[in-house]
C-alpha cells in the first residue's frame, strides 16, 4: 500500500510539474518521496530556486506561507490545512502591536516559527541557527524576542550588551522535556554526547554538550566518533541521521518527543493535493512584502 502510493506520486509530480519539500519532523514515507529534505527556511529558499511552479509542503502552515512569502508567483500548497503550530499561535500581529509600543526603541526578532502576519510586524527574522548572528548584526540595544521563549533565552546567553525581552511562546513538544529525563539517560549513557534544540528549556540546554537546529545537530552527528548519541529534538530527525550515520546508535531524550502536527501528512494527503491542487497557501500581498522584508534582510546577512 505505502509503495503503490509512493509510486502514484512520484508519477503524479511530474506530470504536475511539483516539486515535493519536506521537513525532518514529517513521517518516514513522506520524507522518502521528497525532493527535498530540509528544516523550513532551507525548504523555503529551495522552493524559491527551483524550476517547478507548484510546490506541495510537507510541514506545518508557516513554513508553506514562508515558501510562498519568498515565491509569490509558485503555487504552494499544503496537504492537510489543519497542520499548524501551537507556538506560532502563542503571538499575534494585535498582540505584538500592543507589546511594541511598550518598548519603542527595541528592534523585533521574529523567528521564522511565527505567522505572515507576525513576521509582517517585525524588524528582522531568524532561525534556531542564526538568532545569535542576528541579533549580534543589530545596532539596537534592547531585542523585542518573539515568540519562543527558550531559543530567545539561549541567544540571550551567547551576546553581549543586548537586552533581550522575551516572549512567553514555547514549542510544545521541546518544552515538555524535564531535567529528571536527561540525567536519567545521561547516567544510563555516560558516554554519549547529548545534542538538543535551543527550543529546549535552559536546564535542558544547560546539560548539552552540543546545541543546535535540526540541520546543525545532523551535521554535529556525522562528525562525532561516539557510536551512541543522545537526541534532544523532535523524532522524526531519526529517520536521516539512521540513514547518514548506519553505524551509530541514536536514543531520543524522550519517546514524547514526537510533533502531532508534523505528523497529520500521510502519503493519501499529498496524492490527493497534487490531484485535487486543493490547500493553496496565499497571503495578502501587503502582509507578503512586510514579511518578506524581515525575511530577506535575514538572508542577506
Amino acid at each position: 500500500m505505502i509503495e503503490d502510493l509512493q509510486h502514484q506520486i512520484m508519477k503524479l509530480k511530474k506530470e504536475k510539474n511539483a516539486c515535493i519539500v519536506a521537513h525532518h519532523y514529517q513521517t518516514e514515507d513522506i520524507q522518502q518521496i521528497a525532493d527535498f529534505v530540509g528544516d523550513s527556511l532551507a525548504l523555503s529558499k529551495i522552493a524559491k530556486q527551483i524550476k517547478e511552479d507548484m510546490i506541495i509542503f510537507c510541514g506545518v502552515k508557516f513554513m508553506a506561507e514562508t515558501a510562498k512569502i519568498l515565491s509569490p508567483h509558485k503555487k504552494v500548497i499544503l496537504p492537510v490545512m489543519e497542520a499548524g503550530c501551537p507556538m506560532a499561535d502563542m503571538v499575534t500581529p494585535e498582540q505584538l502591536r500592543l507589546v511594541k509600543k511598550q518598548y519603542p526603541h527595541a528592534e523585533v526578532v521574529c523567528y521564522v516559527n511565527s505567522s505572515a502576519e507576525v513576521k509582517a510586524e517585525s524588524d528582522i527574522c531568524c532561525t534556531s541557527s542564526n538568532a545569535v548572528s542576528v541579533i549580534n548584526h543589530l545596532d539596537a540595544k534592547q531585542i523585542l524576542f518573539v515568540p519562543d521563549q527558550h531559543l530567545g533565552a539561549y541567544a540571550a546567553s551567547q551576546v553581549k550588551d543586548k537586552d533581550i525581552i522575551l516572549w512567553q511562546g514555547y514549542c510544545i513538544v521541546h518544552h515538555q522535556l524535564r531535567e529528571e529525563q536527561l540525567l536519567h539517560i545521561k547516567e544510563k549513557y555516560p558516554n554519549a554526547p547529548i545534542l538538543v534544540h535551543p527550543e529546549c528549556r535552559p536546564h535542558i540546554v544547560r546539560h548539552a554538550d552540543f546545541v543546535g537546529s535540526t540541520a546543525q545537530i545532523i551535521d554535529k552527528a556525522r562528525s562525532i566518533e561516539q557510536k551512541q548519541i543522545i537526541i534532544g529534538t523532535e523524532r522524526g530527525v531519526l529517520y536521516t541521521l539512521k540513514k547518514q550515520n548506519p553505524h551509530k546508535e541514536f536514543i531520543l531524550l524522550s519517546e514524547r518527543l514526537t510533533c502531532q502536527n508534523m505528523k497529520k501528512t500521510t502519503l493519501e494527503h499529498v496524492r490527493n493535493a497534487l490531484v485535487n491542487e486543493t490547500h493553496v497557501v496565499d497571503v495578502d500581498e501587503n502582509i507578503r512584502q512586510k514579511a518578506n522584508r524581515a525575511l530577506e534582510r535575514m538572508i542577506s546577512l
